[in-house]
């Protein structure tokens, strides 16, 4: 059944709609953890707030927001570091991305995609790599297609056969999580068909004999039994990506939400120094960001090892220089990632956490024990526009602005660019915006801070990050928007990064970068006779992250949440279309009813996180981390189905 026409099969059209929530208008507060909200005035919400950040404030964590501006994330983590004194800051880039900025960063120093969108446009070779960019990446998409239209090939990898793939000249569908063995087997092709940039290599890299070593049992028939991928395949991706004049590298979470995802990116990043595909125009690797902030937030500082521009906290001299800005000291330490945070709270070395614009009761893995964690803590404050999941765990909750229509500011996008974002409505109610609440619990807690207005945060952040020194509001108007690195008032930077790379001078040439030593390690939650089939997640076109937002309105796309198998499966299983079945995995259960796609394999499952309230599918995924990044492993769960008729397992 293609995925252009879902209802071919016949099966039953869903008629449950998502939730849909109540926007904030006023803050509330609760009395006791046993007793409803109520209405409360801003003085006494912030007073509350207040003495429980207070009282917390040896064990204090700071969940901030990707899809606020970049503004409200330098104020978050400005009051993390000032205020409570703690690096312990964090937002769902840990969810999503983390392992793309470590990746890149142990390779060249800088964790940004290296390529603008327009590249896109205009390279000869595209490889989507774990990315359903159609339906994750629509924007981004198109002009995947201007680059196709003018003569692009493209290759998908993808165990499963996307919308995406749909586009491609080929397809290689992997086994869920042999992501490094092909690679390698892609990289070792590279070598022994002689298409090594041998002066790229020997002039800009680090590390190329140990990875040559590395790679050369991955022959293709090798790479063939333990992937999955047709040998010539593999065989044509990697002479098609080498003997290109310009090639761009895109992957999304498909590579990172594993337990290994930095692995997984270390691995890519290596086939683009092989090729001298990064550095150049139309030639680079582009980490494709889901939300609209989620660069920016780490940008802002909003992560616990950087300061704001991505800036070291371990440097002496760059903590020296904010803590003359910010008359503060700053611990020369790093802070808990939000990985680590909800780990703490186990332990209860974390007791108070103040939520901007996260809902991570329905986005983390195993969402049963977050959802027990957040319960733990001795106080919990939620800001954001509408009464989450996690809104409604919390002691205090304060109505925000929405940062995509009543907040002025900036946000940052996949290709780097910083752009303006205006006040087009005002907020409900007594919504208020972000900064403005930090900035009064700031004073209450002893710190008398005040901005006239966003551009004042923003021109204070300016003056610390050199990546963003140049970009004034006027400027970022003038060009509607401009990529980071931007130094300078006068000029511009090449769209793309790392062109040192290539320079004849070794002194412009700078740090080489290191090939990724990385070995493959196959998914934590194993299949077996019990747990047969192997669960991936993702993103469908129509909705949004956890539906918070995107359920309140109407799609004639959306059709709830489905369990999506095989035509194969089904059969094997005994279950028809649009059957409900109970889906078991070692963690917990949940019914859903069956969706048949052509798209899947035997053996593979998939369902998406939007629709939690209906079908928690996070209840099912399991906490296994990359050790690196923190990401937890949403790719990989093993699980069963059962008839719900019956109560025992579906036939096999």
């Amino acid at each position: 059944m293609s995925q252009r026409d879902p209802d071919r099969s016949g099966r039953r059209r869903r008629a449950r709609d998502p939730k849909t929530y109540t926007r904030l208008t006023h803050p509330l507060v609760r009395d006791s953890r046993d007793e409803p909200f109520r209405r409360a005035s801003w003085d006494e919400a912030l007073d509350r707030t207040a003495r429980g950040l207070a009282a917390g404030r040896d064990a204090f964590g700071m969940f901030s927001c990707a899809r606020a501006t970049n503004e409200m994330n330098y104020v978050a983590q400005k009051f993390a570091r000032v205020v409570m004194g703690t690096h312990n800051v964090d937002s769902c880039n840990r969810t999503c991305h983390a392992p793309s900025v470590a990746g890149l960063s142990a390779a060249f120093g800088s964790g940004g995609g290296t390529s603008s969108y327009e590249e896109v446009e205009h390279s000869d070779v595209i490889v989507m790599w774990g990315s359903n960019a159609r339906f994750a990446h629509p924007i981004f998409f198109q002009h995947v297609l201007k680059g196709i239209r003018a003569g692009a090939r493209m290759y998908a990898v993808d165990p499963r056969r996307t919308s995406t793939a749909e586009w491609a000249e080929s397809w290689l569908g992997p086994n869920v999580g042999t992501d490094i063995p092909l690679a390698h087997a892609v990289g070792r092709e590279i070598i022994h068909a002689g298409l090594v940039n041998e002066a790229f290599v020997a002039r800009a890299t680090t590390g190329y004999e140990e990875y040559k070593a590395l790679v050369e049992p991955w022959t293709l028939s090798l790479a063939e039994k333990v992937t999955g991928v047709p040998a010539a395949a593999v065989r044509d991706l990697a002479h098609a990506y080498a003997r290109a004049e310009r090639a761009q590298l895109c992957w999304t979470l498909g590579i990172t939400e594993h337990h290994n995802g930095t692995d997984n990116v270390r691995a890519l990043i290596n086939l683009s120094l092989l090729t001298g595909h990064v550095g150049r125009y139309g030639s680079g690797l582009q980490p494709l960001r889901g939300q609209n902030n989620v660069q920016g937030g780490g940008d802002m500082g909003a992560i616990p090892n950087r300061l704001p521009g991505f800036q070291d906290v371990l440097d002496p001299a760059v903590r020296a220089k904010f803590e003359s800005a910010w008359d503060t000291v700053i611990q020369p330490r790093h802070g808990l990632t939000l990985t680590e945070m909800f780990e703490a709270m186990d332990d209860g070395t974390l007791r108070a956490v103040y939520c901007i614009g996260e809902n991570p009761a329905q986005s983390e893995a195993d969402s049963e024990q977050a959802v027990r964690r957040l319960r733990s803590l001795d106080f919990l404050v939620v800001q954001d526009i509408f009464l989450t999941k996690t809104a409604e765990l919390a002691d205090v909750v304060l109505p925000a602005t929405a940062g995509w229509a009543e907040t002025e500011g900036t946000t940052t996008n996949s290709e780097r660019r910083v752009q303006r974002v205006r006040r087009a409505v005002s907020p409900p109610g007594e919504a208020r915006e972000d900064i403005d609440i930090l900035c009064d619990l700031a004073t209450r807690l002893g710190h008398d801070w005040k901005y006239a207005d966003a551009e004042a945060v923003w021109n204070e952040l300016r003056s610390l990050s050199p990546d963003h020194h140049g970009m004034t509001y006027a400027r970022l108007e003038e060009h509607q928007g401009i990529q980071w690195p931007c130094p300078s008032g006068e000029r511009l930077e090449p769209t793309y990064l790392h062109g040192r790379l290539w320079a004849e001078d070794p002194a412009r040439r700078g740090p080489r970068a290191p090939f990724g030593l990385v070995r493959h390690d196959p998914p934590v939650d194993l299949t077996d006779e019990e747990y047969p089939i192997r669960l991936t997640t993702g993103r469908r076109l129509d909705s949004y992250n956890t539906g918070v937002q995107s359920g309140g309105y109407p799609s004639p796309l959306r059709q709830g949440e489905w369990l999506e198998l095989c035509p194969e499966d089904a059969e094997h299983y005994g279950v028809a279309a649009g059957e409900e079945v109970r889906v078991c995995s070692r963690r917990g259960s949940l019914v859903a009813p069956v969706r048949v796609d052509t798209a899947l394999r035997p053996g593979l499952a998939f369902m998406s996180f939007h629709f939690p309230d209906e079908v928690d599918t996070n209840q099912l995924t399991i906490e296994a981390n990359c050790p690196i990044a923190g990401t937890a492993e949403f790719k990989a769960s093993a699980i069963r189905i059962e008839k719900v008729s019956t109560g025992g397992p579906a036939l096999r």
